[in-house]
């Protein structure tokens, strides 16, 4: 009779440590598929942080070309009122 016991105990124990194994696993399949999500969401991150890198350089190098064509805009603002006519738009 206690023989029976002990095998209904060990039974049901085993049973017990299976289902844990399965809910444990279960969990780190879920576990693995956010990890692969993070790591796309990482990739797609760092394309955008190089892309926000050239728009950066490209905006830097247009903001020098504004800077050079009000200088120039400037030199042909102050040629009008010459005397000597030099930069000047008007006919004589």
């Amino acid at each position: 009779m206690v023989k029976w016991i002990v095998i209904a105990v060990v039974a049901l124990a085993l049973i017990i440590l299976v289902v844990a194994v399965f809910s444990v696993l279960n969990k780190l399949n879920g576990l693995d598929r956010a990890a692969r999500k993070l790591q796309r969401r990482q990739a797609e991150a760092m394309k955008l942080q190089q892309g926000a890198v050239v728009l950066e350089e490209s905006v830097a190098g247009l903001q020098q070309r504004a800077e050079i064509m009000q200088a120039q805009l400037a030199v042909i603002k102050a040629g009008q009122g010459a005397s000597d006519g030099k930069h000047s738009l008007k006919k004589a």
